[in-house]
């Protein structure tokens, strides 16, 4: 059986995160394995607080793992400082695995940051170059590029920016941009990949994305194909949401 890692914080709801994203690789047919970056105090109306897991500790969680397991491929989700992104660009350097697909998580949809100062610009100097494929949202592409995405050119822009610091595709996923559920995959070539927009609020759909490519990367398929498939993924998970607590929906996996 494929592996794919998780290198993701907690979700106490199982909507998102690394809980989410186990789901996922399960689904997949992929054995899932996971490291905890933090643990959040969260519920389907928003992340309250957030506790990164002390850098030893996180870098001993890799280390061991990657001792014994070699992943088919890696999901990076939410990663809070930026000594822990410099400790992953290490290992991953050191161990010299592949099919990296990231996650650039900046700020829950509560609002809450999810990073520390510095951290995404760590990403973009340490982690974007050695990955296969980045999936920010818009709000995340804007703020990783500083460019203002109102229209279709502008994600394009955004999307040739991206691809400009290092990674080998870039998929914008622009769910609130429009009425269709518009994602921008950019390798050198554009590709727009559409779907008709499911009303609602939904928790981990970011999640539930980027773990799907990995998961279709981890079975061969190409950057492009794992895009596809993935979003095919997300949008029957969404058709099937259902709502536990007082918030948002949590997609059916």
């Amino acid at each position: 059986m494929k592996t794919a890692l998780t290198i993701a914080g907690s979700d106490p709801t199982g909507g998102a995160g690394l809980q989410i994203d186990l789901k996922v690789f399960r689904a997949l047919e992929v054995h899932g394995l996971s490291v905890i970056s933090a643990i959040t105090a969260q519920n389907t109306e928003g992340v309250y607080s957030v506790l990164p897991v002390e850098k030893n500790f996180f870098e001993k969680q890799i280390t061991i793992l990657l001792s014994d397991i070699r992943p088919d491929a890696i999901k990076i989700g939410m990663i809070y400082s930026s000594w822990a992104v410099e400790v992953v660009a290490k290992i991953l350097k050191e161990y010299s695995l592949g099919n990296l697909v990231i996650d650039p998580v900046t700020v829950s949809s509560s609002g809450t940051s999810l990073v520390d100062n510095g951290t995404l610009n760590a990403l973009k100097e340490n982690l974007f170059p050695l990955s296969k494929l980045i999936t920010p949202n818009i709000h995340e592409a804007s703020m990783l590029t500083g460019i203002m995405i109102k229209d279709k050119k502008s994600m394009e822009n955004t999307a040739k920016a991206l691809k400009d610091m290092g990674p080998e595709a870039v998929v914008i996923t622009g769910g609130h941009l429009e009425q269709t559920a518009s994602d921008l995959y950019y390798d050198g070539e554009l590709h727009t990949i559409e779907c008709p927009k499911i009303e609602g609020e939904y928790h981990g759909t970011g999640c539930v994305f980027s773990a799907a490519v990995a998961a279709f990367l981890a079975h061969g398929y190409t950057p492009l194909e794992s895009v596809r498939k993935a979003k095919d993924f997300v949008n029957n998970a969404i058709k099937k949401a259902y709502h536990p607590g007082k918030g948002m929906g949590l997609l059916y996996i």
